[in-house]
């Protein structure tokens, strides 16, 4: 049984920082790609960043790209989300998710199966 719990959201002022955490536990953490996906209020849930089962590969929402910043630490089974330059648009609840993938280069952007409760990011302008 996989369980993701998020945390490190709060409120910060527009180009601001802020550093997102996911502890997984279950079985094989290395064998999952790892993403990050938000839901503003009125909005869908759409997809943040995401990595490889080993962390060598991401993957970006061009909104974000050159902001944030994923990466994972396989012997903690975390994985990290980088939040710089932060503006009101960013606000959110973040997501993490997991999905059990054979080929360990992927990234994938959708298709997890397996989802944290979210933390809410709140950026002031």
């Amino acid at each position: 049984q996989v369980q993701l719990v998020e945390s490190g959201g709060g409120l910060v002022q527009a180009g601001g920082s802020l550093r997102l955490s996911c502890a997984f536990s279950g079985p094989t953490f290395r064998n999952y790609a790892m993403g990050w996906f938000r839901q503003a209020p009125g909005k869908e849930r759409e997809f943040v960043a995401a990595t490889s089962r080993s962390g060598d590969n991401t993957d970006y929402a061009d909104s974000v790209k050159g902001r944030f910043t994923i990466s994972r630490d396989n012997a903690k089974n975390t994985v990290y989300l980088q939040l710089n330059l932060l503006n009101a648009e960013d606000t959110a609840v973040y997501y993490c998710a997991a999905r059990l993938v054979s080929v360990p280069i992927v990234v994938p952007t959708t298709g997890y199966a397996y989802w944290g409760q979210g933390t809410q990011v709140t950026v002031s302008s």
